[in-house]
């Protein structure tokens, strides 16, 4: 019985990790109106405090999960908790949106390292499947939880009256909760077996983030200054860096050398298309908080803790249906994820509706982000698992390592394009007229990209056959430590 307190207690301590990470996704959603404020900042700037982190977390997210693998799974989870904490007070104490930037791509680099310790531990602590699928379920509430409270705490903390401004306060939360978690970890967490034997595609990782770098950054920043030479000078190195990525993975294979991504995942169609479908998704779900949370607080002057309380019932809804949504696939498969996605197309319908009549009550607000949250939550439990069902065990970790950083990319590219198309309407001295016809603009070209994962899930097989498993093992790697990743 103590052992399994044990094993439980320490599942907690590495949950911190990814709890911290995804609050600092959310809780900046909310409070993106007041940061412009306190620091006078650019819509530009402000898509940027999203984009930037989730850059950095995308970018180091493999890496990080072999660190662990590398140098032992307990120091890095320390040193990136240790970092993120630092980067956290950073982010709090910046005097200028351009500091804010740049101590958030670090806290995004930070958490891409403390991340991933969590789920090797879960696989070292639980090595009967029943009782480590009892804990991955409690580690994704954690997750979820966290994306309800830092929507919450993005309204709540910016409207307090401190020693210091509101805002400032929902990266300073990080600080108690950080120092906890390192000293809980240095005492009872145990260290794991280091793999020596694992090299790091340091090329990969230097070729890919400036990739990601000229994609994101000038879309964001391009739009706001009038499209400069230098802004067109990055999207167009941007290919070229991403082909040369390419190359060096499919060489590094070549070669029987471990790729940062293993290319030869895109020999499956059906990987290719669940990854598709994800990219979609993603570019919609996280940039609806960025323009709905400026809309509420900055067209309609609702405040922020009014708009955080709102988005709570986005949280409700996700929770329920993503309970709902898992004893449900079992039957009907990706028709609940199709289901999903016409959920949210629905609730974005019904927003557009909404701005013609301005005066509806609060309760609209929250029946229509509670529509939003369900439509999410019949969705996410089970894209991942859809995306990856066809890949053989050996090589599910370098599947899933690709799927996420391809997610984080492209929630930072959403805020970019669609949070660029809600800025580029609203114009300098937006009124509320102005605020309306954006929203309008931003959810119309949400509601197409929906569309595209509506027709991506539909070619999308719900089970896949033997033959497909047999093509996918031929012209896969024999040797599975050539893509190996924590957590396999």
């Amino acid at each position: 019985m103590k052992q399994k307190t044990s094993q439980w207690f320490s599942m907690l301590i590495v949950s911190s990790a990814i709890f911290l990470a995804v609050i600092d996704i959310f809780v900046v959603n909310v409070a993106l109106p007041a940061i412009q404020k306190g620091l006078k900042g650019t819509n530009g700037e402000l898509q940027l405090v999203i984009a930037i982190y989730l850059l950095g977390y995308s970018c180091l997210l493999i890496t990080g999960g072999r660190l662990g693998d590398y140098y032992g799974r307990k120091k890095i989870f320390i040193a990136g908790m240790l970092l993120f904490t630092v980067s956290s007070c950073f982010c709090g104490l910046a005097q200028s949106t351009g500091q804010l930037n740049i101590a958030r791509f670090f806290q995004g680099i930070t958490a891409a390292i403390m991340t991933p310790q969590g789920v090797s531990y879960i696989q070292v602590l639980f090595p009967e499947e029943k009782e480590r699928m009892k804990a991955i379920g409690i580690y994704g509430i954690i997750a979820g939880s966290a994306s309800v409270i830092g929507q919450f705490l993005g309204g709540l903390l910016p409207d307090t009256h401190f020693a210091v401004e509101g805002w400032r306060l929902i990266f300073f939360i990080n600080v108690p909760v950080g120092i906890v978690a390192v000293i809980f970890a240095g005492l009872f967490l145990k260290e794991t077996p280091r793999n020596t034997s694992l090299k790091f595609d340091y090329e990969g990782v230097l070729l890919l983030t400036p990739a990601l770098f000229c994609l994101v950054f000038p879309v964001i920043q391009g739009r706001e200054l009038g499209w400069p030479a230098w802004s067109v000078v990055l999207l167009l190195t941007a290919a070229p860096l991403f082909y040369l990525f390419y190359i060096h993975q499919r060489n590094k294979l070549t070669q029987g050398k471990e790729p940062l991504i293993n290319m030869r995942l895109f020999y499956h169609k059906d990987f290719r298309i669940g990854l598709f479908a994800s990219l979609f998704y993603f570019l919609v779900q996280e940039s609806y908080f960025l323009i709905t949370g400026v809309f509420f607080q900055n067209g309609l002057g609702i405040p922020s803790y009014t708009t955080g309380s709102y988005f709570v019932f986005q949280g409700i809804g996700y929770v329920i249906a993503s309970i709902l949504s898992v004893k449900l696939i079992p039957s009907f498969g990706k028709k609940v994820l199709v289901a999903g996605v016409l959920t949210m197309i629905c609730a974005f319908v019904l927003h557009i509706l909404f701005l013609d009549n301005l005066q509806a009550g609060p309760f609209a607000f929250a029946a229509i982000l509670l529509l939003y949250g369900i439509g999410c939550g019949a969705v996410l439990p089970s894209l991942l698992a859809f995306s990856l069902k066809g890949i053989p065990h050996q090589f599910a970790g370098a599947a899933s390592g690709s799927y996420y950083t391809a997610q984080q990319s492209a929630i930072a590219m959403g805020a970019g394009i669609i949070g660029g198309v809600f800025f580029y309407v609203t114009g300098d001295s937006p009124s509320l007229q102005d605020y309306v016809t954006a929203y309008r603009a931003a959810a119309i070209l949400s509601i197409a990209m929906l569309v595209v994962v509506i027709g991506f899930l539909v070619i999308l097989p719900d089970s896949y056959t033997s033959t497909t498993r047999k093509v996918l093992k031929a012209k896969m790697p024999v040797n599975p430590q050539s893509c190996h990743l924590p957590g396999e």
